[in-house]
């Protein structure tokens, strides 16, 4: 029986690693990129077999960078080694474009004016993730931003949006408000009950620590302010 079909059989000028020598990373195709990642298949199986199982239970780079490490495990071919090489250059990629991103913003802090303003400024960030992200955006008295951070993932509750966490990014920042945002995965952007209590505790321990609570964004398709 014939072997596995593997990226040796392609010829030379069609294989992955002398294309983007040639030719430059941009033009490979997500399966190639993610077989130069992955680097080498298992036995009955090509990397580039393993490549596409990975997109097909994805369905795309953008959800893959949400993907644990136990879902990518549950792909045959792709064990704990493999797992971890495709999430430390997922995490490299994250941390250079929020690194661009604050060089974009450096020396000149951005003034938000509106709900929309910030739907706009997180919205490319937050509306595809695959689960909650809770947000907090700090600014100054003249509503200059200060810096966004990232509290928690997960499905938003008292816990993750606890007011000890909520509020540590904005004292560190030394901010007079702050913008909470967090994503519905579903597109839905309807506030719960929960969405609604825990917006209410905010603004209530904001006005203990004398930092104002401005809005609470939710973010799917499109936008809704709960105050």
């Amino acid at each position: 029986m014939k072997k596995s079909f593997t990226i040796h059989d392609l010829p030379v000028e069609e294989r992955p690693r002398e294309r983007l020598e040639k030719f430059g990373p941009e033009t490979l195709s997500a399966q190639e990129l993610l077989s130069l990642i992955l680097g080498r298949g298992t036995r009955g199986e090509s990397v580039a077999v393993t490549s596409q199982k990975i997109l097909s239970k994805f369905g795309s780079l953008e959800t893959l960078r949400e993907a644990s490490i136990e879902d990518l495990k549950e792909i045959r071919g792709v064990g704990l080694a493999k797992a971890a090489q495709l999430q430390a250059c997922i995490e490299i990629a994250r941390r250079i474009n929020g690194s661009t991103q604050h060089q974009k913003q450096k020396g000149k802090k951005r003034h938000i004016l509106s709900s929309k303003d910030v739907y706009q400024l997180v919205k490319s960030k937050i509306k595809n993730y695959a689960k909650e992200h809770f947000i907090v955006l700090s600014f100054d008295s003249r509503n200059k931003l200060l810096g966004t951070d990232t509290i928690s993932v997960g499905i938003l509750n008292a816990n993750l949006a606890h007011p000890r966490e909520t509020f540590e990014a904005a004292i560190r920042r030394h901010a007079a408000k702050i913008i909470i945002v967090h994503n519905h995965p579903s597109g839905n952007t309807e506030p719960s009950k929960e969405d609604i209590e825990i917006t209410k505790q905010l603004v209530e321990a904001g006005k203990v620590m004398d930092i104002e609570v401005l809005d609470h964004l939710i973010v799917g398709e499109g936008y809704k302010s709960i105050l």
